[in-house]
């Protein structure tokens, strides 16, 4: 473990002058979905009002994700990042005050703007690594900045629970929102310290449309990410609900899940180059995702047997063993992605993965409500999460297959 910690200390400076950047970011975003829906509902907003609103957090990514993908290519990134680390925290604070004053405008605004700046930092942040981390670093880069949510997960949640121990009016959850808040301006000074020399690919022709790119290469690559987008839509957004219904388990317990979730995701995101490098693409991913299917599906089936006391140890278990499992394989298919469309396509690939996150888990919200109307268990649910996620490691499978092709052909580069 100290060895695999003491190789990302080595990591260029500028890569982890980023990573820290989006840290501070993630740490705005974890907090709020964390803390606002108590904050929100402790000055008497309904869960649907709360759904409501941020909704059009989502919207703003989607409406920027394709013209900011477009508008990168060729052009510098780390102007884009002062934006970002300016903007969260700016729109964030307005939504707190939008809150305390009950001024739905303020909302609507805050929260599509608050998705916009977002994005500005979202799907940048990849093509940037790819561009700027030596060749040696640059698994350890795209897994050190996968691993920002979760580190801000653990971080986040130690502050929140001991401030809130401490005192819990001194530290409400409206006034530990503004201290995280406030804090995430940092994110600033670490934008100003990354390395001005940017290196930005020369293109040979100008990208005026969207004819001018590689269609074919970009849809196939993308293919597997849109299907278990979709899957996981249907179930990482309400997993609560499940301890909660089929389970009883309190908030706190559940805060309790997630945060040793937390924990191993982050120390198995730093390990996937070493995963990487001993399995190769071939073995890792689908082998990491299949166990993560297994993993839900024996979580599932517990409300079978809900009524039986064991039921929900078993659920929890393997709810920690699911995450991480299947997050392993997320900087391994981020890298296999952004070299499989090529140095021309990045930053579209990733302006659309970023749309199509965020657009499955507004759509896919919008389906889990309609199945749950119709009185749809949550096991049924979960099962077809489940199919989704076996379609999307197949296409996956396929994916690695003609990569290696290409590789063989010349067609990949770094």
């Amino acid at each position: 473990m100290f060895s695999t910690i003491k190789e990302y200390t080595k990591l260029d400076s500028s890569m982890l002058n980023i990573i820290i950047v989006e840290f501070f970011i993630q740490l705005i975003n974890v907090s709020f979905i964390a803390i606002l829906p108590l904050y929100m509902k402790a000055e008497h907003y309904s869960d649907a009002e709360y759904a409501h609103f941020t909704s059009y957090r989502y919207m703003g990514m989607l409406a920027l994700a394709l013209f900011l993908g477009m508008y990168i290519k060729g052009r510098k990134i780390l102007p884009m990042f002062y934006i970002a680390a300016i903007g969260v925290p700016l729109f964030a604070l307005l939504i707190l005050i939008g809150v305390h004053y009950h001024i739905t405008t303020l909302l609507i605004v805050s929260h599509l703007l608050w998705g916009t700046f977002y994005t500005f930092i979202q799907i940048p942040v990849l093509p940037y690594i790819m561009r700027n981390a030596p060749n040696e670093q640059l698994t350890l880069s795209i897994a050190l900045n996968y691993a920002t949510w979760s580190i801000a997960s653990i971080i986040g949640g130690l502050v929140v629970a001991i401030c809130n121990s401490i005192n819990p009016i001194i530290f409400s959850e409206r006034n530990l929102l503004f201290i995280i808040t406030f804090l995430s301006f940092s994110a600033v000074y670490f934008v100003f310290k990354i390395n001005k020399n940017e290196y930005v690919p020369t293109i040979t022709k100008k990208r005026s449309n969207l004819r001018e790119y590689d269609w074919n290469i970009i849809l196939r690559a993308l293919i597997p990410t849109t299907i278990i987008a979709i899957g996981a839509g249907f179930t990482i957004p309400f997993m609560s609900l499940f301890f909660s219904s089929v389970h009883t388990m309190s908030t706190a317990a559940f805060s309790f899940l997630n945060f040793l979730t937390a924990i191993l995701v982050t120390i198995s995101a730093m390990y996937v180059p070493k995963i990487k490098e001993r399995y190769g693409y071939q073995k890792a991913i689908p082998t990491t995702q299949f166990i993560a299917i297994i993993a839900l599906l024996i979580m599932s089936t517990t409300q079978y047997y809900s009524f039986i006391g064991i039921s929900v140890l078993v659920a929890g278990v393997f709810y920690i063993l699911r995450q991480p499992l299947m997050s392993m394989a997320v900087p391994m298919t981020s890298e296999i992605t952004m070299k499989y469309v090529g140095e021309r396509n990045r930053e579209m690939a990733s302006g659309l993965i970023s749309a199509i996150w965020s657009g499955s888990y507004y759509f896919s919200a919008i389906g889990f409500g309609i199945l749950r109307h119709l009185e749809v268990e949550y096991v049924n649910i979960f099962w077809i999460t489940a199919g989704m996620y076996v379609l999307g490691v197949i296409m996956y499978i396929l994916l690695l297959k003609d990569y290696n092709r290409r590789e063989r052909a010349g067609l990949i580069s770094t």
